[in-house]
């Protein structure tokens, strides 16, 4: 079954030979399959649903245009239906079948469970997320509430701090924290603020970049979550006037998390802020980051070099250090030592010698880069350079014969040369150490169940660089939202990238002084798509909308909507 699943892969080439040999070496130590294709290579849920039903001929059932029944879903319980990833959806009382949905058509779970209970069965393929987000919705929101019902009916008590220490499972608050949490990663969060206001505590997660409000609690319960969350974290539950850091793992749906937790204290009450990141997963597809084409063959050019400094620039936010940890990934081999410097460390990559800093112990960026140049390394990452010791010392490494790659918070590639000329860094220098320079953003894609197809607007056209003439046979998409997409009309996020690669003539031009704008135009001129035309691809293509790109634009244009 998963051999023919992996054969039409590879005759898509989705995947090589390599790839299909590492996955099934890794299926044989117990990993699902199919988790590894969705997390690392270029295979969406969907192609991979249609390609499963193709080799096992079972139908395919999209459950979120679905109303699922609550009274059969009664008959299961939500850890049961999660365990074993299915959900029943349909009982025909006539015949006796229930119709169930899995991910996974060798689940002999279902089938055994069918006898068990008398049921004939009918089986249907639905993607993971589609079956998980479905028991969410029937259950997840209503354990939530129960549990914050039942802790509302008492006042956080010494015994309550006590059962949260024991961490006892069947503590109300326990309860609803882990539900939060299950929750937000079930629905793609990214992020998961708990924000009190003045009469209530808002709830609201993160999904593809954007703040949507979850829930509302009452406010009394803030001490207790907080506290909760704080424990779970190792931050000081005492400590109600200072802001605290913390981290934590937790196991949802049989996938390992990494929590990353922020406690500041504001004049309503403690706000919590979780950012949610998976173990041990990085993409190994740069299709799926949105690298393609002349870009691809550019940074990969960019990334095998010798030695140079390669910085990834951008906002907060816009996918940073999953490419850094990408770059990693492509250059990880058995002949190469990686050691890196982080803050935090963010995802663990086997094979690779990750230090931590830690300012409380004197383990600063710039004492562990000293440290990490005596530890013999061919490649060198740096989460980020923050200053001009940093900076000073990833320019050294760089033209020593080191490959140090980092990340600034820049807008462009050409503000980055600026950033380091600001940060004291000679322009001879940069010149000589920089190999190439990639800033990006991310932008959300369009949910293919319901996006809009439309003509062009005029004001539109201007912003997308089209002649009148041109704009007349030009179609571009609009969010739209449905039961898929929660709403939103965007289902995922992809890269826009801009890569300036310090060729001869842009290096002579750094180490002159040319001014940042210049550096700019040249690199165009050499080939370099900006982040301003990748964005303006990505409508064109139907990927994503015209308001999604005009938030993203660098150059701040502001079409007449017509």
């Amino acid at each position: 079954m998963y051999a023919r699943i992996l054969k039409a892969l590879m005759d898509k080439k989705l995947l090589s030979d390599t790839d299909a040999e590492e996955i099934l070496k890794l299926a044989e130590g117990g990993e699902s399959i199919s988790d590894m294709l969705l997390s690392s290579y270029a295979v969406s849920e969907d192609l991979l649903t249609k390609i499963i039903s193709d080799a096992s001929g079972l139908p395919t059932v999209r459950l979120y245009e679905r109303e699922v029944s609550h009274g059969l879903s009664e008959s299961f319980r939500a850890d049961e239906l999660l365990k074993n990833l299915f959900i029943p959806f349909e009982y025909d009382e006539d015949t006796n079948i229930l119709s169930v949905a899995v991910c996974d058509p060798l689940n002999m779970y279902v089938r055994d469970m069918a006898n068990s209970r008398g049921y004939r069965i009918r089986v249907f393929l639905a993607s993971k997320s589609d079956i998980v987000r479905t028991i969410d919705k029937i259950y997840g929101s209503e354990e939530m509430k129960n549990a914050a019902s039942v802790a509302g009916e008492a006042k956080m008590t010494y015994d309550e701090e006590r059962l949260l220490r024991e961490e006892v499972k069947y503590s109300p608050l326990v309860k609803l924290v882990d539900e939060t949490i299950k929750q937000a990663v079930r629905r793609r969060a990214s992020d998961i603020h708990i924000e009190p206001l003045p009469d209530k505590i808002r709830v609201r997660y993160r999904i593809d970049g954007t703040l949507l409000t979850i829930e509302n609690y009452e406010i009394s319960l803030l001490p207790a979550i907080s506290a909760r969350i704080k424990i779970m974290s190792g931050c000081d539950i005492s400590e109600k006037r200072l802001p605290q850091d913390g981290q934590f793992s937790m196991t949802v749906d049989g996938s390992e998390y990494d929590i990353r937790v922020s406690v500041l204290p504001t004049v309503n009450g403690e706000k919590c802020m979780l950012r949610v990141s998976r173990k041990y997963t990085i993409s190994k597809s740069w299709e799926t980051l949105g690298f393609s084409g002349d870009d691809l063959e550019k940074f990969n050019r960019i990334l095998h070099r010798p030695n140079g400094l390669v910085l990834v620039a951008g906002p907060t936010g816009s996918g940073k250090t999953t490419t850094m940890y990408a770059a990693l990934e492509e250059l990880r081999r058995e002949g190469i030592n990686i050691v890196t410097v982080e803050d935090p460390v963010e995802v663990m990559i086997e094979g690779v010698n990750q230090v931590q800093v830690n300012g409380g112990a004197g383990l600063t960026f710039s004492k562990t880069l000293r440290s990490i140049l005596r530890q013999d390394p061919d490649v060198i990452l740096i989460g980020e350079v923050r200053d001009n010791e940093t900076a000073e010392i990833a320019i050294q490494a760089s033209i020593t014969g080191h490959l140090v790659l980092s990340t600034l918070h820049t807008s462009d590639t050409a503000g980055s040369i600026t950033r380091l000329r600001d940060m004291g860094i000679e322009e001879y220098l940069i010149a000589d150490g920089a190999a190439g320079i990639i800033a990006q953003r991310l932008t959300r894609i369009l949910c293919t169940e319901c996006k809009r197809k439309r003509r062009v607007t005029s004001g539109e056209a201007k912003f997308l660089n089209l002649t009148p003439q041109e704009a007349k046979d030009v179609y571009v998409y609009d969010a739209a939202g449905c039961p898929k997409c929660e709403g939103t009309g965007y289902y995922g996020r992809t890269g826009v990238f801009e890569i300036m690669e310090i060729t001869p003539t842009i290096r002579d031009a750094i180490a002159s002084g040319t001014p940042s704008a210049e550096l700019k135009r040249m690199a165009v001129s050499e080939g370099m798509k900006t982040l301003d035309s990748g964005i303006r691809s990505l409508v064109l293509s139907g990927i994503t909308s015209p308001k999604e790109a005009e938030r993203l634009s660098l150059t701040n244009i502001m079409y007449e909507r017509d």
